[in-house]
């Protein structure tokens, strides 16, 4: 695949020196953290040590007050809470962090994730009826609820309080609940507005400790908020990162039982868990509960107490995991060529549709699907005459405001601008595409199809010394709108010949000042003639930690390669 390499421009060179100099960093450095919006010593040092002392005032979010003295009047009467969920990561730990916290300040409990086949997405009047059936006063969704119209006006009429934990935009009509928690619904002053549900629900948490004089209690339960955060690409930028960091430090440390059978269950190591691979190696697992049967169960392992048996659900849930791999391999395989007779007509973005296609892998084939091509997807399946389906965004394509316009045709959607889930009838699907092309054709210019490698700094290898790589490590936690920085040098050169390795992946050693350097491009065979050439090319890479031997050595980790 061909890349359009963009360079991000300083977004004020004195505020680049002012950093270098005061910081004592070098120069690349400065430049990618003043494009990240850090701009005197002050933001550097909360960048580079996120502290939970800087952790917003949850009373500063919209209904706090309200939400937290209906819990404890719950829980000075007796009453029962009842919890509903989604099936998603965040959705599953935003359950699991309610269900324990609750439990532990002397609540009754139930809680309930719908059942991707049978319910569908989202609150629905069939959770509502089970939590009736419970003798629940009190219902809280998590990660759902925003959209949920109908469900939570049957609630009220229940004579059931709801309080909604979320996220997610709201439709053209606001829900009637006895109180909503989400930071970017309308007059809400909370002043960072992109927490995870996990993060509102531990707002919730960190609300009410603050009420019983118990602040501290509320850390405990931060390795769900990091977990769901680093899952539900939410910026790890401002208290994400704080919350991001002592949680991902506590499952590394001290992993709760249901986190520690699912661990075992990965490739990690204790000690080595980050929020990039905890995406990649535990989160499927925990998805996997949901796309291929009943969430409940990834609840269930992350609420448990007993390391036995959490261990034992998270082995059925890597078993399930495998199974998951073949139905999202075959739906992909044929998806693309679906996907490319509509590309050759022109289209800027990609309605598939398949009545046999499994509804748990669609929304993962939606994000390959738009690796592949780098175009919007929307990817659905039909069960009795219903479509249901998931969206992914590219080239910064609001797909949650393309649902909302074809909402007249939609049974239900939900989500946000960068991804969402949809329900609509199959005889609606064409008059849907057509919107969507419409909307796509407006938006997506041809030169935003070729994908687009950002580069936040050019850098001399020879700048790699050790208080460099020190220093680079420290931006982490890694996640959307904080990834690893992508670093371009140009003047390369191969030390000792090029290897391919694997099916399709370049590996060699980068030469350049006299400097040299492990490095591998995977998926850049088709470069080799670049590399083999003898002449000087062009590298555009991010840096790793190779830990595979002992030595721990820095590696570049090649994205794309130039002739110059």
């Amino acid at each position: 695949m061909n890349y359009r390499w963009t360079f991000k421009k300083p977004k004020n060179e004195e505020t680049t020196q002012y950093l270098r100099n005061k910081i004592k960093i070098p120069k690349s450095l400065a430049t990618v953290l003043a494009n990240r919006g850090i701009e005197n010593e002050t933001q550097s040092e909360k960048f580079f040590n996120p502290s939970l002392n800087d952790l917003h005032d949850p009373y500063l979010m919209l209904n706090m007050r309200k939400a937290v003295d209906r819990v404890l009047l719950a829980r000075e009467k007796g009453q029962c809470i009842w919890v509903h969920g989604d099936y998603d990561v965040d959705g599953t730990s935003s359950t699991a962090l309610a269900v324990l916290f609750l439990r532990e300040i002397g609540l009754k409990i139930h809680y309930f994730i719908p059942d991707r086949f049978i319910d569908g997405f989202g609150l629905s009047c069939r959770s509502v009826d089970l939590a009736k059936e419970k003798n629940c006063s009190i219902m809280i969704s998590v990660d759902v609820g925003m959209t949920a119209i109908e469900p939570l006006r049957y609630a009220k009429e229940q004579g059931i309080d709801t309080i909604v934990c979320d996220h997610h935009q709201t439709g053209d009509e606001t829900p009637d609940t006895f109180a909503i928690l989400n930071p970017i619904q309308k007059n809400c002053e909370y002043p960072f507005k992109h927490l995870a549900a996990c993060g509102v629900v531990f707002k919730l948490i960190q609300a009410i400790n603050k009420d019983l004089n118990r602040d501290k209690e509320s850390y405990k339960y931060l390795d769900f908020v990091a977990l769901a955060s680093a899952a539900d690409m939410v910026p790890l930028l401002d208290e994400n990162r704080a919350m991001v960091q002592y949680g991902i430090d506590l499952i590394n440390k001290n992993p709760r039982p249901g986190f520690k059978g699912l661990i075992h269950c990965t490739r990690l190591d204790f000690g080595s868990i980050t929020a990039s691979n905890s995406v990649f190696a535990m989160a499927p697992i925990i998805n996997a509960a949901g796309r291929m049967g009943a969430a409940m169960r990834s609840v269930e392992m992350m609420i448990s107490k007993e390391e036995i048996s959490a261990f034992q659900i998270a082995q059925q849930l890597e078993d399930e995991n495998r199974k998951r791999r073949i139905y999202d391999l075959q739906t992909f395989e044929e998806a693309i060529p679906l996907a490319e007779e509509k590309l050759a007509m022109g289209k800027k973005a990609l309605v598939l549709h398949k009545k046999d296609w499994h509804l748990g892998v669609i929304g993962i084939v939606a994000s390959r699907l738009v690796d592949k091509f780098n175009v919007p997807t929307f990817l659905l399946t039909s069960i009795d005459g219903i479509a249901k389906g998931s969206t992914r965004s590219a080239n910064h394509f609001d797909v949650y405001s393309a649902l909302k316009s074809a909402s007249h045709l939609l049974i239900e959607y939900g989500g946000h601008r960068h991804a969402a889930g949809l329900t609509i009838a199959d005889e609606n699907l064409d008059e849907f595409e057509m919107i969507i092309d419409k909307i796509a054709n407006g938006e997506i210019s041809n030169e935003m199809l070729v994908p687009d490698i950002q580069v936040d700094a050019e850098l001399t290898l020879s700048d790699l010394s050790p208080n460099f790589l020190k220093k680079l490590s420290q931006f982490a936690p890694y996640g959307f709108e904080n990834n690893k920085p992508v670093f371009y040098t140009k003047g390369v050169k191969s030390a000792n010949g090029i290897k391919i390795v694997g099916q399709n992946n370049l590996k060699f050693r980068a030469l350049h000042s006299n400097f040299v350097i492990d490095a591998i491009g995977y998926g850049l065979a088709d470069k080799y003639k670049i590399c083999a050439s003898g002449k000087p090319f062009s590298i555009v890479y991010h840096i790793e930690i190779n830990s595979q031997y002992s030595d721990n050595l820095p590696q570049l980790f090649i994205k794309d390669i130039r002739e110059e």
